[in-house]
C-alpha cells in the first residue's frame, strides 16, 4: 500500500504549504511515508486536473489517496464526481481526508476480516459522496452571491463599461469571497494586484457587494 498525496489550490496566489504540512504529520502519525506529492491550482469545479490524473495513472489497486478535505479533491457536478469516483474504485484505491475521520482506518495495513473492510469502504463511501455534494452546493451558493452582488450594481446603475470592466470586477468578487491557503481573505491591495486594477475600485466593488442584501422568498 503507497501513500499518494492531493494537494490543490484554486488560484495561483494561494498554495499548499500548510497543507501539505499537515498532510506529512498525518502520514507520519500512522506511521505511513507519502511516496508522491501531486499539487497543482485548479478549480475543484473542474475535472481536468492534469496532477490528479497523474495520481490516478500512478496508482495501484490498495493506495490510498490523501486530501486535506474532501472539496479539495471534489467541486464537481454529480455526474463529473460520479466519474471520478468510479475510477478511482476500478482502480481499487481508498480515499482518506482529514475531515472524513471514518476513512483514517485506511491508512492501518490491517483492517481485520474482509466484511470489517467491506463496511468501512461502504460507510466511507457514502459520507464521501455527501462530503462532495455539500463541496458542490457551497460552490454553488457562492456563484450565485457573486452574480446577484453583480446584478444588484447593474440596477443601481453602478455596473457599467466594457465587457472587459466586467470581468474584472466579476474577478474581484470572487477574490473578496476566497481565501488563501492559510484561511485568510485576501486584503485590498493583493486583489488590486492579482487584478490589475486600483485599490479604490477593489473597496468599490466590496461596498456593492456588502451593501447588496438579497430579498427574502
Amino acid at each position: 500500500m503507497y501513500v499518494r498525496a492531493y494537494l490543490r489550490a484554486s488560484t495561483e496566489e494561494q498554495n499548499a504549504a500548510r497543507a501539505r504540512g499537515e498532510l506529512a504529520a498525518f502520514a507520519e502519525e500512522h506511521r505511513r511515508p507519502i511516496v508522491s506529492w501531486y499539487q497543482e491550482n485548479a478549480s475543484g469545479a473542474t475535472a481536468d486536473r492534469p496532477e490528479l490524473l497523474r495520481l490516478l495513472e500512478d496508482a495501484h489497486p490498495g493506495d490510498v489517496l490523501l486530501v486535506e478535505s474532501v472539496d479539495r479533491l471534489s467541486r464537481l457536478t454529480r455526474d463529473d464526481w460520479q466519474r471520478l469516483r468510479g475510477r478511482i474504485d476500478a482502480q481499487g484505491l481508498r480515499v482518506v481526508a482529514l475531515d472524513l475521520p471514518t476513512s483514517h482506518a485506511a491508512m492501518t495495513a490491517d483492517q481485520g476480516d474482509d466484511i470489517t473492510a467491506r463496511m468501512l469502504d461502504a460507510v466511507n463511501g457514502m459520507m464521501l459522496d455527501v462530503l462532495a455534494a455539500v463541496a458542490r452546493k457551497d460552490y454553488e451558493d457562492r456563484r450565485k452571491r457573486q452574480r446577484q452582488g453583480i446584478e444588484a450594481a447593474q440596477q443601481a446603475g453602478k455596473y457599467r463599461g466594457r465587457p472587459k470592466d466586467h470581468e474584472k470586477r466579476e474577478r474581484i468578487l470572487q477574490l473578496l469571497e476566497a481565501r488563501d491557503g492559510e484561511g485568510r481573505a485576501f486584503g485590498n491591495g493583493r486583489i488590486a494586484r492579482m487584478v490589475g486594477c486600483s485599490e479604490t475600485t477593489v473597496k468599490r466593488v466590496k461596498r456593492e457587494l456588502l451593501s447588496y442584501t438579497p430579498t427574502k422568498p
